[in-house]
């Protein structure tokens, strides 16, 4: 595979609202340290280098990035880094961001922000990316209690023209139709890999019935999550990839598009060579059989 000639259009597209990007994406949580994302002992990555990615990134036909005002390390903030890199932004350009979770300045996590503190965490995104609007916002969450009350405060601010469209992160499938019922919802954006339980799998099925984007994270983080690409792979995993002439992380990429015309890739690296091969991924074809021995549940799906 020639991945220097392989573009993000080889995987397709899909709409968030009325915006199309390509379903290989670029993920930006990892991009401003080295090693694991959120370390309190991180090593800033070199400025230069990150810039460089960015800019690559959107050579190589990438036009969706995810982002967050609480990825940071020392001396490096992603949001910061992207509008250093791709402002003045292309116009074809998506950044999806998250709100709820927030950091203080020496990196310790604070409390989820409530309704009245949404606002704020809207306008440092705004602040950081230098943009007078947000393309996409996803309310991230942790537990299982209502939503109703912080996704109704982004529907306003959407309705105030702050945000261009909503998703969700990290949810159940009664939040989704909790916030379906406030504001139209594009995105969701969950945890997803090979090995996914049945209860994944259909919420990734009933995002698509309703023309909906799923992004996993950390599809091939797997088991490292935030500490980077696992090497726990099956040995079907390394069989497979060794067939296509691929790493086995290129084969869990191509698996997570496979999953669905409405599934989006957003894997996220801070080297130039790694970003060539994520997005060379996109134009991976899986056999029925290679699909079914990664993954058996698959078989319902296929």
């Amino acid at each position: 595979m020639t991945s220097q000639t392989i573009t993000a259009a080889a995987s397709g597209t899909w709409k968030l609202g009325d915006l199309t990007v390509n379903r290989v994406g670029f993920g930006a949580m990892r991009l401003t340290q080295h090693g694991e994302a959120f370390a309190a002992d991180a090593v800033p990555r070199d400025r230069d280098q990150a810039i460089s990615v960015l800019c690559r990134a959107v050579e190589l036909g990438v036009n969706h990035i995810d982002t967050a005002a609480f990825s940071f390390s020392p001396l490096r903030s992603a949001n910061g880094l992207i509008n250093q890199a791709l402002a003045p932004y292309p116009d074809d350009l998506v950044i999806t961001t998250k709100v709820g979770p927030g950091r203080d300045p020496s990196g310790q996590w604070l409390a989820h922000a409530t309704p009245e503190q949404l606002r704020g965490q809207v306008e440092e995104n705004l602040r950081q990316l230098g943009r007078d609007h947000l393309d996409v916002v996803n309310l991230r969450i942790v537990g299982t209690d209502s939503i109703a009350e912080r996704f109704g405060a982004l529907a306003e601010l959407r309705e105030a023209g702050l945000i261009r469209h909503l998703g969700l992160s990290n949810v159940r499938l009664h939040h989704l139709a909790e916030a379906q019922s406030i504001a139209p919802v594009v995105c969701v954006q969950n945890m997803y890999g090979i090995g996914a339980s049945p209860e994944q799998k259909e919420f990734l099925s009933t995002c698509g019935e309703q023309g909906i984007a799923f992004v996993p994270f950390y599809s091939i983080a797997g088991a490292g999550r935030t500490a980077g690409a696992t090497t726990d792979h099956s040995p079907q995993v390394h069989a497979i990839a060794r067939a296509h002439g691929v790493s086995a992380a290129q084969i869990r990429l191509a698996w997570t598009l496979h999953q669905g015309s409405h599934v989006l890739a957003i894997p996220g690296t801070g080297d130039i060579d790694h970003l060539a091969q994520n997005v060379a991924a996109s134009s991976l074809r899986l056999s029925l059989e290679e699909l079914t021995a990664l993954d058996p549940l698959h078989r319902k799906t296929a």
